[in-house]
């Protein structure tokens, strides 16, 4: 249990800049303290010596206090992030965290001060210097709720520059694995057998396989930088490039798409579809003797993608590369993650559809 609630506590600021930050402010209030006790004539030095111990000393104990109260104090601002956040509980958090702070600070002047005088009785009276130690360590815990509140947005914003950073070189790569992938070379070589074949015997259908050809490049190079498109979209693309391979293919490749209309203005990745279809034709048989299914569906605002399942004998094993590829694009733009499932000897994968207002998040 204590392990456990130190390494939340850790994570939400960690001990080794609290611990750091703490040394400064306890080195920082000392060396005020004795040079204003010194100037004041409150309490002279003798020289430098004198002013070293001190302030080691004094550096030494008010880091434990220092530590006594930030603990606490962190564990209010993570009580207050979590239910009254800055940007829309403003005005309820300061009146709120000031308080609780006052009642940290003059809890444990108290405690310490108890301590203090059990060890050694003040010479003037305990009520007096219980006043007087407890309006100094709300002052003083007033200023480090301050400090610590400054120096926790610095880290949380040097930590979304650091992710921010990270993920725009993980999106660069992706973009490069998907765009390296659909300009695929052994997809061109192919096609380019196809329509050298049809060039000879239909030049019609010649014609129409080079419209729809352009038409999947076109389309691949206008989309890459987009993090989103529609279905409607990505359903005309992907009608491209099943045609394609079905002229290679002829009738034992088929394709059916089932959605309603209202379905095709919701939004995912460039892409997504034909990765799937990629993958289901490249791993399976597609003959005649053995025709490939594929078909689209949707299921509870899933788009879901199933084909059979007749994994040809001498497949390379797959590396897994596009897949990942998607999900991290997923995981870019929204909660949810693609599912990739076999059932029934069908495999199936199931893509989350984003919502149309969702893409102005995105594009933020």
């Amino acid at each position: 249990m204590k392990e456990f609630f130190f390494s939340q506590l850790n994570e939400f600021f960690p001990f080794r800049k609290l611990i750091t930050l703490l040394l400064a402010w306890s080195v920082g209030i000392q060396f005020v303290l004795i040079s204003y006790n010194h100037l004041s004539g409150y309490h002279h030095l003798s020289g430098i010596l004198s002013f070293l111990s001190h302030l080691l000393i004094g550096s030494a104990l008010n880091l434990i206090s220092a530590f006594i109260v930030a603990i606490p104090d962190l564990l209010i601002m993570r009580y207050m992030n979590r239910f009254f956040p800055w940007k829309t509980r403003l005005l309820t958090r300061i009146g709120i965290q000031l308080s609780l702070t006052l009642v940290v600070a003059v809890l444990c002047s108290t405690l310490i001060t108890m301590f203090v005088n059990w060890i050694s009785a003040y010479p003037k009276g305990l009520p007096s210097v219980l006043i007087t130690n407890a309006l100094i360590f709300s002052v003083i815990n007033i200023l480090m709720i301050v400090v610590l509140e400054a120096w926790y947005f610095f880290i949380e914003s040097d930590k979304a520059k650091l992710k921010s950073e990270t993920l725009e070189r993980e999106l660069s790569q992706v973009r490069f694995e998907v765009l390296k992938n659909q300009i695929n070379p052994h997809f061109m070589f192919n096609s380019l057998n196809v329509l050298s074949g049809l060039i000879e015997k239909d030049v019609a259908k010649a014609q129409l396989f080079i419209d729809e050809f352009a038409h999947i490049y076109r389309y691949v190079l206008e989309t890459i930088e987009k993090p989103v498109v529609s279905l409607n979209e990505e359903l005309d693309f992907i009608r491209s490039y099943i045609f394609l391979q079905q002229i290679r293919y002829g009738e034992s490749l088929s394709f059916k798409v089932n959605l309603p209309a209202d379905l095709l203005v919701m939004l995912l990745p460039p892409l997504s579809l034909q990765l799937v279809m990629e993958n289901a034709i490249k791993h399976n048989i597609v003959n005649l003797s053995q025709p490939l299914g594929i078909e689209i569906f949707h299921e509870s605002g899933w788009l879901i993608i199933k084909n059979n399942m007749q994994r040809k004998i001498s497949s390379n094993v797959s590396t897994g590369l596009g897949q990942k590829n998607l999900v991290k694009r997923y995981a870019m733009i929204c909660e949810d993650i693609p599912q990739f499932m076999v059932e029934s000897n069908h495999y199936i994968v199931c893509l989350p559809l984003i919502q149309t207002d969702h893409d102005e998040r995105i594009n933020r």
